[in-house]
């Protein structure tokens, strides 16, 4: 091949002028290709991405589209994918490219019944470009697609191959090394099934996986927890494929151990006074116990992968992380957690996202339960990515577990009966004031408005990918410093409450399309504390009501308080009190809990609508 300035001329029996642009490292190359199904494209390789336009054909008007006896074919408008979705490129050596606008003459002088003949078969070498592409409809729903591409010449189809994997080196946030962790009793008990869907694209994109099965409920918790950090520093990161009990029950085995910070503020003991505990946390946990998603322990028979390359890595691991992240393919009952920071329900999507290293920090609550008598006893200590709520959340989170056998349906039927019972709770509830909180109470035309479904949807600053209120300040890593003596701070309320909720994000689902919180952030640094006071049924089932609509204002009542914050305390009036945080059964009396601001990084990139 001759270099002329510039330029590599062509072979002349290479049918394709192949371009360097650029000097001696060119940043540009171009070539004529042959696109499977497509037929004779310009292609353009440039550092952030691939794009081809359609070459001029015979058969064709002026338009945008090529057509033949008046049907339209194919678009030849210009085309592209970026390179950051791009999952893998392979060269698969000499075969059939359909080319489908290479003019047949013949089809000119048939009917248009004849048309199929304008497409006819070639052999040449190809390689394939693998990558995602995004629903026109539904923007968040993600999708592997594949571009083959011929040519006659192998040492050009094998040239750009080099160059696209070159540039796909680049792609640093793209993890190499992952621990999964699949619940086969998540959800409807198709976790496994879940995961052999989607393991193909991890090996085609050449990321190592060591899988393991649960066994049994508390066996990934204790996976994680006892796991050496040297060892887990030498993954990218954790992926679990079941439901949020089941990542609540590997976030725990994780943080627990190696999230080092003080306590939230105990509950104080009267009216006066706040206690704080400012010791180290110790990393004790209850291992669950209920809860449909946490199936834990693996067994160590692998369904596919290998194991991790030894990677020498600093032997303490602590968060915040910066570089090790956690993966959530859904597979569970609602799927809140994915939902919120994917925006779809879809293993599929989520698959794709880990396997491009997208990145989105979460923020996470800890919850500390604390025994009865204020002695100097430590606190157990939980951590949620979504929700804790008591009341009306805890009595069906523990009435479910009375009829596992019905799957996810159990909590509809629990949910029914609880609603029944409609019992409520004396408790005192204190939380930490913040200049920027809007109590929201509604009044009687918010009230008139909500039940219409006349809200605005724009009103809502909900989240979206590329947040500007999460990314608006630095992350930090702890809670800011406040004094809980100082009574300003504090904000205390007494009564009898239906239900009581913590949101650390808007906990959408299929039953609440904008969540509890519709207009929560992934990485704020705020909880969104819910106070539902005693009201008659029917109001109730008016607040669930809005809940379920898409659109629907579930806050705006008289009786429903909401509260951004960044800690509160809980302490019940009785001695039963049952808490569910993100899926999982938590009794405590007598509870705390603060947010850490973007304390994990997890494989997402927020919602697209």
């Amino acid at each position: 091949m001759e270099r002329i300035g510039d330029f590599v001329s062509r072979d002349d029996d290479s049918q394709a002028n192949t371009q360097f642009i650029g000097g001696e490292e060119p940043s540009v190359l171009t070539s004529s290709f042959f696109l499977d199904h497509v037929g004779e494209v310009s292609l353009t390789l440039k550092p952030d991405g691939l794009s081809w336009k359609l070459m001029e054909s015979f058969c064709n008007d002026h338009d945008d589209r090529s057509t033949c006896l008046g049907i339209q074919i194919v678009s030849r408008s210009d085309t592209s994918i970026k390179i950051s979705d791009v999952y893998a490129v392979e060269f698969i050596d000499w075969g059939l490219v359909h080319e489908t606008l290479l003019t047949n003459p013949g089809c000119l002088l048939g009917h248009a019944s004849e048309v199929r003949k304008c497409t006819q078969s070639l052999s040449m070498y190809r390689f394939t470009v693998h990558g995602v592409e995004r629903s026109k409809s539904q923007p968040s729903l993600w999708a592997p697609t594949v571009f083959t591409f011929g040519h006659v010449d192998k040492s050009t189809c094998q040239m750009w191959v080099n160059r696209l994997n070159g540039f796909l080196t680049m792609e640093t946030d793209r993890p190499k090394n992952l621990l999964v962790y699949v619940n086969p009793g998540s959800g409807k008990g198709h976790g496994c099934r879940t995961w052999l869907s989607i393991a193909p694209i991890f090996l085609q994109a050449k990321v190592k996986t060591k899988v393991t099965v649960t066994e049994r409920a508390g066996n990934a918790f204790e996976a994680m927890a006892s796991m050496p950090d040297k060892e887990l520093n030498s993954y990218d990161g954790v992926v679990a494929v079941g439901g949020d009990g089941f990542f609540n029950e590997i976030l725990n085995g994780i943080l627990l151990s190696r999230h080092k910070a003080s306590y939230p503020p105990s509950p104080p003991d009267d009216d006066l006074t706040v206690e704080t505990q400012i010791d180290p946390m110790v990393t004790i946990a209850e291992p669950s116990v209920s809860g449909e998603d946490e199936s834990p322990l693996l067994s160590r028979s692998p369904l596919g992968g290998s194991q991790p390359m030894n990677i020498n890595q600093d032997s303490e691991m602590s968060f915040p992380n910066e570089r090790f992240r956690f993966g959530l393919i859904p597979s569970g009952s609602t799927d809140a957690i994915v939902m919120c920071t994917t925006g779809v329900r879809d293993p599929m999507t989520s698959a794709l996202q880990i396997i491009l290293g997208r990145r989105l920090s979460l923020d996470i609550v800890q919850v500390a339960r604390w025994e009865k008598s204020q002695s100097n006893k430590d606190p157990r200590v939980r951590y949620a990515a979504s929700f804790a709520g008591y009341g009306f959340y805890g009595d069906v989170i523990t009435e479910s577990e009375k009829y596992r056998w019905m799957g996810p349906k159990r909590y509809d039927y629990a949910g029914t009966k609880v609603f029944l019972r409609h019992r409520s709770y004396e408790a005192k509830v204190s939380y930490m004031k913040v200049e920027t909180e809007k109590t929201n109470v509604g009044a009687n035309a918010k009230r008139i408005k909500a039940f219409w479904g006349l809200s605005k949807e724009s009103e809502r600053m909900t989240c979206r990918a590329k947040c500007d209120i999460c990314n608006s300040t630095p992350v930090t890593p702890q809670v800011e410093t406040r004094d809980p003596h100082k009574e300003s701070n504090w904000v205390r309320v007494k009564g009898r409450f239906l239900s009581i909720g913590a949101a650390v994000i808007s906990c959408r689902n299929e039953k609440a399309p904008d969540g509890l919180v519709a207009d929560a952030h992934l990485s704020d640094g705020f909880l969104h504390l819910v106070l539902i006071k005693d009201c008659p049924r029917a109001f109730y089932l008016w607040h669930l009501t809005q809940l379920a609509r898409k659109g629907g204002t579930p806050l705006n009542f008289d009786f429903v308080e909401r509260h951004k914050t960044t800690t509160f305390t809980f302490t019940s009036s009785g001695e039963e009190s049952v808490w569910n945080v993100d899926g999982e059964i938590l009794e405590a009396q007598k509870l705390s809990a603060q947010v850490f601001r973007g304390l994990i990084s997890v494989f997402a990139s927020g919602p697209e609508t």
